[in-house]
């Protein structure tokens, strides 16, 4: 019987299975990821890969599963449809069903079917009780319930879809940070990762600065500095000319890196390649801003995670296990609303 200790403990021995994945592993598996996704290249895999360890260290696995059911009161089938963003970002999601002890019905990304097909394989070869209960399929129809991630259009649509059975539907979201031209270089260089991990396709990524009027970018931008290898990847590189041109044919004022273009800008989005700005001038209107946009953000960074409910640079894209997107509890809702 697959109950939560063995459950518990196949994820677990999956942790170290990846941490123990060897470069050249590592590397074969990036380049065959790059084969299906120009974006998912060794850096990203590698990043995501250690990502996923980190949602499966002990103990903290176990006293995160601790706080729910050990077992459903009916056991269900759960169909998700993940993303494809960036690499295996639904594992978050297969994580929380398998363990809860319902079934999966997984609608995989086209753009990210190689990664999460080899990590059902891994699983599966670790703990194979798990074959019964982990499938992947075209269509949901056999679900009980929903979880899904998408655009803000797509959203309409998985709504009237899945009206009728329980659902939890993921929308638009993107990360922030606090500056208040106090910080160090080395706290500044810290909010690189927050930014170009990823090259800034996850919900999770920087996308936009709040800073003091009259805020002082140099030291920023010096700070950022080591991260202009980014260009050299095809794909960002040609969002960063188009992005650099459309700036410069509407005669918009930006700051530009020769790989980042910064901007002013209300909207919290911003394409890749371009971060945007707001400033502020007390602490008050700082946190009315921030007040207006508490729907549509992911993550809030600050330097040494000083301001409330914000995490430091460089941790915007290390989230616990307990930390579910768009703040929505995946495991209170498998317990409780199936």
């Amino acid at each position: 019987m697959l109950n939560r200790t063995i459950r518990l403990a196949a994820f677990a021995a999956l942790g170290h299975h990846l941490a123990s994945l060897t470069e050249a592993e590592i590397t074969e598996l990036a380049f065959r990821a790059r084969n299906q996704n120009a974006w998912f290249d060794l850096p990203n895999v590698r990043t995501a890969l250690a990502g996923i360890v980190h949602l499966l260290a002990e103990p903290a696995l176990s006293q995160w599963a601790s706080r729910y059911p050990a077992e459903p009161a009916a056991p269900r089938q759960v169909g998700v449809v993940m993303a494809g963003n960036i690499p295996m970002v639904g594992f978050h999601d297969l994580l929380c069903v398998l363990l809860s002890g319902h079934t999966l019905l997984a609608k995989l990304s086209k753009d990210d079917t190689l990664l999460m097909l080899w990590l059902r394989q891994q699983l599966l070869e670790i703990e194979p009780l798990f074959a019964e209960h982990l499938h992947v399929v075209e269509r949901l129809n056999a679900a009980d319930a929903f979880i899904a991630t998408g655009s803000d259009n797509t959203a309409r649509y998985f709504e009237f879809y899945f009206k009728s059975r329980p659902h939890i539907i993921r929308r638009n979201r993107t990360s922030l940070a606090i500056l208040t031209g106090d910080e160090t270089a080395e706290e500044l260089a810290a909010l690189g990762p927050d930014i170009f991990q990823y090259y800034g396709l996850g919900c999770r990524n920087v996308s936009k600065l709040y800073v003091p009027e009259g805020y002082d970018f140099v030291p920023l931008l010096d700070a950022l500095q080591p991260w202009q290898h980014v260009l050299n990847h095809h794909k960002y590189q040609n969002n960063y000319d188009y992005n650099k041109s459309i700036l410069l044919v509407n005669a918009v004022p930006h700051l530009d890196t020769g790989f980042l273009l910064l901007t002013a800008q209300t909207a919290l989005v911003s394409p890749i390649s371009v971060l945007h700005y707001s400033t502020y001038t007390q602490e008050i209107d700082l946190l009315d801003q921030l007040t207006n946009v508490a729907a549509q953000t992911q993550c809030l960074v600050s330097a040494g995670g000083r301001f409330a409910g914000s995490v430091p640079f460089g941790r915007a894209q290390s989230p616990s296990v307990a930390d579910y997107a768009d703040g929505l509890d995946t495991m209170e809702f498998l317990a409780t609303e199936l």
